[in-house]
């Protein structure tokens, strides 16, 4: 009798062993950029609280050559060239996503597609909605749509909760997809007069870059000068200037070939993840989160609509969402949720999705480039947002994080010590059988202690 044809599949299912340990390694160093970041953005509140003067005499510091048209203050250079290094890494992971990961097979790609799709539409919506009522501008609609990755997994260190590696690779996806919404809203929305010259020739740069890679060419000291030859063009040109990171990072081989234990990707990810995440973001972060925070500012927040906008956008948008996209999807793709997780952990994860900080932070810089102070209070509400989104995320999650505990002891479960969790062995002979000696050779040894004490307690019952 043959199998039906209408099997359901699973979201939040087990992931395959390679896909698994390379997700674990991505989300442990973006776990120690988080807290970096954290403490970043704490250290900005601070000084710019208590010396704002220094302050913004650092931020508006002016440094490089005018002459090539990079005369640009601190925050610029922080926000322009540093996160440059930040959207190469996602360049980097997009493609291995669409090579390699969850996005490489269209039909599983599907759900966390477009969950990202609407957790990006609906807080735009929900900014749109409040401005409509409220009068406000609506060229903030873009702030709440970002997710802040390594913001968000330093808020689950931070709470202690374990989440299993489904749920964490879920997270890792939409916040891929949102990169690359990001990066799209950025070029399009954002780019107002274009320099062609300098533009086409970043154009020529990036070809001479994908020909060098394409010809296999090696050598940091041929891609690092190339690299910021495009940067710099990319900058002159009026798009903005991350876009020629991502640009750069979609070009490397992400799939690997017979006898690579890495491919060039992954192994330039390897290297140049810790800049990004431990560096280039965290300076962002001090140098853009450092807001004024008093009684009337977050009266401001919470009164004024383009800021609570993005609170709403953050907080609301985020979660219904992702939620609703991936309800929505599951039902009419019949894909049947994991049966260890319940619903409201995909609403809590979703929730968690609400930390926009840094993409949000540099589109509130963006949208508001001509009203400083309007500026200023966009991004008081991404982080109040970001706070909130975070303390309803830990509290949902915290409910079940015994559940979440139990569920990732078993993933890493290895009574065999050889390195592969047992979850991933129960198909393989040899397992068993190295269990069977285990478990036999531990049965002997209680025997032989159960004589001992059997022995001892002769002894003691025995004539003095």
């Amino acid at each position: 009798m043959s199998a039906p044809q209408n099997r359901r599949s699973t979201f939040l299912g087990r992931m395959p062993l390679p896909e698994r340990n390379f997700i674990a390694d991505t989300l442990r160093a973006e776990t120690v950029g988080g807290v970096l970041l954290l403490t970043a953005a704490v250290v900005a509140l601070i000084w710019a609280n208590t010396l704002s003067g220094s302050y913004e005499s650092v931020r508006e510091f002016h440094l490089g050559p005018a002459s090539l048209g990079l005369d640009l203050s601190i925050q610029h250079w922080a926000a322009n060239g540093l996160l440059a290094v930040f959207f190469f890494v996602a360049g980097i992971e997009l493609k291995r996503e669409l090579v390699a990961g969850e996005l490489r097979d269209p039909k599983a790609a599907a759900l966390p597609v477009i969950a990202a799709v609407c957790g990006m539409a609906m807080p735009a919506l929900v900014y749109v909605v409040v401005n409509a009522i409220g009068g406000g501008s609506m060229d903030g609609w873009a702030v709440p749509t970002a997710t802040d990755i390594a913001f968000a997994l330093a808020v689950l260190a931070v709470i202690g909760t374990s989440l299993p590696s489904a749920l964490r690779a879920f997270l890792l996806t939409l916040a891929v997809v949102d990169d690359l919404f990001a990066i799209l809203i950025i070029a399009v929305f954002f780019t107002s007069q274009i320099n062609f010259l300098a533009l086409g020739f970043a154009f020529v740069g990036l070809g001479v870059f994908y020909l060098l890679l394409r010809k296999g060419v090696r050598g940091w000291y041929i891609y690092l000068p190339l690299a910021l030859v495009i940067w710099a063009l990319m900058e002159n040109s009026g798009v903005h200037a991350t876009i020629a990171g991502v640009a750069m990072g979609l070009m490397l081989r992400c799939s690997r070939r017979e006898g690579e234990e890495h491919s060039p990707g992954e192994h330039i990810e390897h290297l140049v993840r810790p800049l990004s995440a431990g560096l280039a973001v965290p300076l962002f972060a001090l140098f853009s989160a450092g807001v004024s925070i008093s009684g009337g500012a977050v009266h401001e927040v919470f009164t004024r609509p383009e800021t609570l906008g993005v609170v709403l956008g953050l907080i609301v948008g985020k979660a219904l969402g992702i939620f609703g996209g991936t309800w929505v999807t599951a039902r009419f793709t019949k894909a049947e949720l994991n049966p260890d997780l319940k619903w409201p952990d995909v609403f809590a994860v979703a929730s968690l999705a609400g930390i926009g900080f840094t993409v949000s932070l540099l589109i509130g810089e963006l949208a508001f480039t001509e009203n400083l102070t309007l500026a200023d209070e966009i991004k008081a509400s991404v982080l109040i947002g970001s706070l909130l989104a975070a303390v309803v995320a830990g509290v949902l999650l915290k409910i079940r994080n015994n559940k979440y505990r139990s569920l990732w002891e078993e993933e890493e479960r290895d009574e065999d010590q050889d390195g592969i969790p047992d979850i991933y062995e129960q198909d393989k002979p040899e397992y068993h059988l190295r269990m069977a000696a285990i478990l036999e050779a531990k049965a002997a040894e209680h025997r032989r202690l159960a004589e001992v004490a059997s022995d001892a307690r002769t002894g003691d019952d025995g004539p003095a």
